[in-house]
């Protein structure tokens, strides 16, 4: 736990606010410009520099993103600076950077500073620090259940980003830009993060305590709420699937209307769709963790072991076994 809590950052404040941003190999680029840009151009629309930033690496050398593309920094995380807020940007293999250095870096830069936010799996090097014991956390929804096992003395939530005292943290890239223009908006105003959100034609339709939707549904949840809903009672029930006709019933239609909407916006049918998002979230189990197969088969929904490994092998060509020794 953080000691002496000093001010939040998240209040009116025109002081320049420090902050060490440690981005790790294997992060998202776009979880690293939803933290970098949003102050950028609250800097810029302002005229003054009240974000005052500096980019890290574990190494001092620039890290490469998922997409290839290295992140330019100023030097190796350096404990012993002085800063307001740490923000750890972490991605695949996070857990693994856990290093028991690392973490005695991230405890004592905590000490120090008036905040750390862990973004996406940056959240895992907060909790194996000990940060967020007795404090309210989220992660990326991938790793839910996995988080919350791994740190059962923390309230783990749903939520897009998750603001506890001292401690922030964020489920994703599009959560994190939500975040910063909270921050801008606390700090600033209304006006500056209106501004902001504007430079990037950004409409901020969602609420923090918003959950982490398996399929992001973008403006089409405004086009036909009917389909909108339907998969998001999917996405619910991936372990204990509902049939087509309950969840018709559920969205207040008959099964036939519902193979009609899934047939004009998707081009297939409710059960495949179903049976897709479900073996979507089994591969991503077999692929990026080490979460036994009869386990990921009752996590999504097969009755054995054997009905998940057939289904997994005709959608995408080999066995789930075979994928995750691949």
């Amino acid at each position: 736990m953080m000691k002496n809590e000093r001010p939040s950052i998240f209040q009116p404040e025109r002081t320049p606010l420090r902050m060490t941003l440690l981005i790790l190999a294997g992060s998202s680029i776009m979880c690293v410009a939803s933290t970098v840009d949003p102050i950028r151009a609250a800097n810029r629309v302002s005229g003054e520099t009240l974000f005052d930033w500096k980019i890290v690496s574990a190494d001092g050398k620039p890290p490469a993103t998922t997409s290839g593309l290295p992140v330019a920094v100023s030097g190796r995380f350096d404990a012993g600076e002085r800063t307001d807020v740490l923000v750890v940007v972490g991605g695949f293999g996070t857990r693994q950077q856990a290093t028991s250095a690392m973490l005695a870096a991230i405890r004592k830069v905590a000490r120090s500073a008036r905040a750390v936010g862990g973004v996406e799996a940056g959240t895992w090097l907060l909790g194996r620090a000990g940060l967020l014991d007795g404090r309210s956390a989220t992660t990326h929804w991938e790793d839910m259940e996995d988080f919350a096992a791994a740190f059962p003395d923390a309230d783990i939530r749903p939520d897009r980003y998750v603001i506890d005292g001292p401690v922030f943290t964020t489920g994703g890239a599009s959560p994190t830009f939500d975040l910063m223009l909270h921050l801008i908006r606390m700090r600033l105003g209304m006006a500056v993060a209106l501004d902001v959100a504007s430079v990037f034609i950004y409409d901020q339709a969602r609420a923090a305590t918003d959950a982490q939707p398996l399929v992001s549904l973008g403006r089409l949840d405004g086009y036909d709420p009917r389909l909108a809903q339907a998969i998001r009672l999917m996405e619910a029930h991936v372990d204990q699937p509902l049939t087509v006709s309950a969840i018709a019933r559920r969205t207040g239609i008959t099964a036939r209307t519902l193979e009609k909407v899934f047939a004009k916006a998707i081009g297939e049918t409710p059960g495949a769709y179903y049976l897709r998002l479900r073996l979507a979230a089994a591969r991503r189990l077999v692929v990026d963790t080490a979460v036994p197969m009869a386990d990921i088969a009752a996590r999504t929904g097969f009755s054995s072991g054997a009905a998940f490994s057939r289904a997994f092998s005709h959608a995408f060509g080999e066995a789930p076994v075979k994928l995750r020794r691949g």
